[in-house]
């Protein structure tokens, strides 16, 4: 007899590129199974968003998943990016024009200036499209829905420019890469650090969600327990960090930094 719980979400679509399953009444997570991170479909009563939208490339298995519950992408209202990784906005593009483009004024800067480092274009070889934003997010804000209420929370840790949405009333936790099933963590990028990652999480924490939509992987009924074991793991992640500096042997690693400073400073004496 097997003691494994039943699976509360529902699959309904599922091919060899991408599932489709419900996370709740008229809240659809579809999870690619390539390096693409989910994305979410949230049909409310008086508007419809998407929170990421997946590659570029995946994007006729996206359409598929959206047309499967008769939502094209004419019926979406908004899309939402949780921070400017091509592996979450890669299929942005496609609903410019006709959909409203949101995201974090930080993430948004990056992705309108087109900053292909911290967008990963080559981790993703996605093509060189432009990505409009139309609506900066910040702190604070408020997506209503009608039958959701969506808090924007600026949430950095994993960059500097990324966002949690979440819904007091229904749970709802939609976490991106900055907590994920089992605690896992979505990694120290770029302009992230690991100090606010665990400031972050532990504003999480501190939430009553109940169930957690992240940016990869599966969906999660146990939220708090998942950001308690992400704490755990943070910490211990900045505890190798400073064993790592402590290490190092610091004038021969910023030598070269500091000699650079004086060599430009003798130019602008000169």
């Amino acid at each position: 007899m097997s003691d494994r719980r039943p699976n509360p979400f529902p699959v309904l679509l599922n091919n060899d590129v991408c599932s489709l399953i419900q996370a709740a009444e008229n809240v659809y997570q579809i999870r690619f199974k390539n390096r693409a991170a989910n994305a979410y479909l949230v049909r409310g009563k008086s508007r419809t968003i998407m929170i990421d939208v997946g590659l570029s490339s995946n994007f006729p298995h996206l359409l598929e998943c959206l047309h499967h519950v008769d939502c094209p992408p004419d019926k979406i209202d908004m899309v939402v990016l949780s921070h400017e990784h091509l592996d979450h906005i890669g299929a942005a593009y496609h609903f410019g024009g006709h959909t409203i483009i949101a995201a974090h004024r930080l993430a948004a800067n990056k992705i309108m200036l087109r900053d292909d480092f911290s967008m990963l274009r080559k981790m993703f070889n996605e093509p060189p499209v432009a990505i409009n934003i139309d609506l900066w997010l910040e702190e604070g804000n408020l997506i209503d829905l009608g039958n959701f209420r969506l808090e924007v929370m600026y949430t950095p840790g994993h960059t500097s420019a990324c966002i949690s949405l979440f819904d007091p009333e229904q749970g709802l936790l939609f976490a991106a890469d900055t907590l994920m099933a089992g605690g896992v963590m979505g990694g120290i990028f770029g302009s992230g650090s690991i100090a606010d990652y665990i400031q972050s999480l532990r504003r999480l924490k501190g939430l009553n969600s109940r169930i957690l939509l992240s940016g990869h992987g599966r969906l999660s009924d146990t939220p708090q327990e998942d950001v308690r074991i992400a704490i755990q793991r943070s910490h211990g992640l900045l505890s190798d960090t400073a064993q790592l500096f402590d290490a190092l042997d610091a004038r021969s690693n910023f030598e070269p930094i500091m000699q650079s400073v004086r060599d430009l400073n003798k130019l602008d004496d000169s």
